[in-house]
């Protein structure tokens, strides 16, 4: 979800979802304590921060000056799960809720108005969490994927499933102008926007598991220089390591929210 209603000032920067259709376009992190946040996300993976205009519980992120992502902490308030969740882009988002209902997920809040768009948090029939982005992006797309997530995966109970769930909702591989590819290499579907990889779907999950690691979920990955320095920034700062590897690390915020580091070279 945009959580700043005011779309750059530079023409250069504005790109509708309309250019992107169906790729993901933001990450929004719900939490529970702004500053804990704040502190844990400067410190793992060198994020400063900007008010944003939905008021005080909210933060934008910057990396190296630009827009990467949304901190909404509202998560004991509105009774929320804290967690990441990435949001696509789609040309509307009446007709993207009104598919996942016909398709047997569920919307869960919106379609909403947040100038200069609209947004709704929805989850697919295997319970996965994620949401829409109808309108402009307030930073130029290419720039976002370049200073920030490398690449979202769904781990989920049945990939070709899921593929065609989000397929027919996100107009994937269809006659849309600009709509995202999509390809099955490797035992995982795999999702490029302008020959850029910016998904993956992998089977295995369990949908009814007591852990929520291995529930269907999207976790979020994101390019970092050193993967051991951001392992030992989350355990000094309050998080844990859930996997750690010489390339890529699972992390656990101070709140339980998890999420990917992956090595600039393996993005």
């Amino acid at each position: 979800m945009n959580h700043d209603s005011t779309p750059s000032s530079r023409a250069t920067d504005v790109v509708s979802t309309h250019s992107v259709c169906g790729a993901p376009c933001w990450v929004s992190l719900t939490s529970r304590d702004l500053g804990t946040t704040e502190d844990f996300y400067s410190a793992v993976l060198g994020w400063e921060w900007r008010p944003a205009k939905l008021g005080d519980r909210f933060r934008i992120a910057l990396a190296e000056g630009a827009p990467v992502a949304g901190i909404a902490a509202v998560a004991s308030m509105w009774q929320m799960t804290v967690a990441w969740t990435p949001y696509f882009a789609v040309p509307s988002a009446d007709d993207a809720v009104a598919r996942v209902q016909e398709r047997g997920g569920t919307a869960a809040v919106g379609p909403l108005s947040f100038p200069p768009g609209r947004a709704a948090l929805l989850a697919d029939r295997d319970g996965a969490t994620f949401g829409i982005w109808e309108g402009e992006l307030f930073t130029d797309w290419e720039t976002w994927r370049k200073a920030a997530p490398a690449f979202i995966r769904l781990h989920t109970r049945d990939a070709f499933d899921a593929a065609i769930f989000y397929g027919e909702v996100l107009d994937w591989a269809s006659a849309h102008p600009g709509c995202c590819e999509v390809r099955y290499e490797a035992n995982e579907v795999v999702l490029r926007s302008h020959g850029e990889i910016v998904a993956r779907i992998e089977s295995g999950a369990l949908e009814a598991a007591p852990d929520p690691t291995i529930r269907p979920h999207w976790q979020v990955h994101f390019r970092v220089a050193d993967v051991a320095a951001c392992v030992r920034a989350a355990e000094k700062h309050g998080g844990s390591v859930l996997r750690e590897g010489a390339t890529e690390a699972v992390l656990r915020d101070p709140d339980g929210a998890q999420f990917t580091v992956t090595s600039r070279r393996e993005a």
